[in-house]
C-alpha cells in the first residue's frame, strides 16, 4: 500500500499471544501525511466448522467457558459455538478436521471452506477460515471434549438446525463465527432438497 510508510513495530507483550504497537505514517485523501499509532493482537489464524446432518436436520455445537466474555458481561462465561481452533502450522482443512475430532469426536472425511474472515480487524490480526462439514453417527469415533493438554472442558451439543437458529434470536448463541456459519447455512438452504 503506497499510502503507508515508515512502519515501526514494538512488541508490548508475548505472555499468551503477541501484542504489538505499530507507529506509521498514513497518506490522507488530500495527499498530506499523518502519524498514526495502533495496537495489534496476534493470536494466530484459525478455522471453524459447522457440522450438520442433512437427513436429521441437526447440527453439532460446543459449549465452553470463555474468560474474555465473562469479564465483559456474559454472566456465566459459557459460550455456545461451532467447533474451532488455531492452525498451529496446519492448513485450514487439516486444522479443522483435527479440531472436529478433538472437540466433538467426529472424524470428518470431507469439509467445504465457505469463506475466510477477519473477525475484529481493528485490533486483532487473526484470519478465520470457515467451513461446513456433513457428519453422521458412524463418524463419531471419539468422545470429544477437547485436547486434554489444552484445558478446554468442551461440552458437545447436538440440536436441530431450527433450535440453533432460535438460539441466535434468543441470545443463546452470541459467538460471531457461529452466527455467520448458521446464517450462511440458512441462506444457501443446506437442509432443503
Amino acid at each position: 500500500n503506497e499510502r503507508i510508510k515508515n512502519i515501526k513495530k514494538v512488541e508490548l507483550s508475548d505472555n499468551w499471544y503477541t501484542l504489538n504497537n505499530y507507529n506509521f505514517e498514513y497518506q490522507k485523501e488530500d495527499g498530506t501525511w499523518e502519524t498514526q499509532r495502533r495496537e495489534s493482537y496476534d493470536c494466530g489464524d484459525g478455522a471453524a466448522i459447522l457440522l450438520y446432518n442433512r437427513e436429521r436436520k441437526t447440527v453439532v455445537l460446543t459449549r465452553q467457558f470463555r474468560m474474555p466474555t465473562y469479564v465483559n458481561g456474559n454472566d456465566n462465561g459459557m459460550m455456545v459455538e461451532v467447533c474451532a481452533g488455531l492452525l498451529d502450522g496446519l492448513s485450514p482443512e487439516e486444522c479443522i478436521k483435527k479440531e472436529a475430532l478433538e472437540e466433538t469426536g467426529y472424524k470428518l472425511n470431507a469439509v467445504q471452506q465457505v469463506m475466510a474472515t477477519f473477525m475484529c480487524p481493528g485490533s486483532v490480526t487473526q484470519k478465520l477460515y470457515l467451513f461446513l462439514g456433513e457428519y453422521d453417527t458412524y463418524m463419531k469415533v471419539e468422545e470429544g471434549g477437547g485436547a486434554e493438554d489444552e484445558t478446554e472442558n468442551i461440552e458437545v451439543l447436538e440440536c436441530t438446525f431450527t433450535e440453533a437458529l432460535d438460539m441466535i434470536s434468543s441470545g443463546g448463541i452470541k459467538d460471531a463465527k457461529s452466527i455467520m456459519l448458521l446464517q450462511h447455512a440458512a441462506l444457501i438452504g443446506i437442509f432443503e432438497g
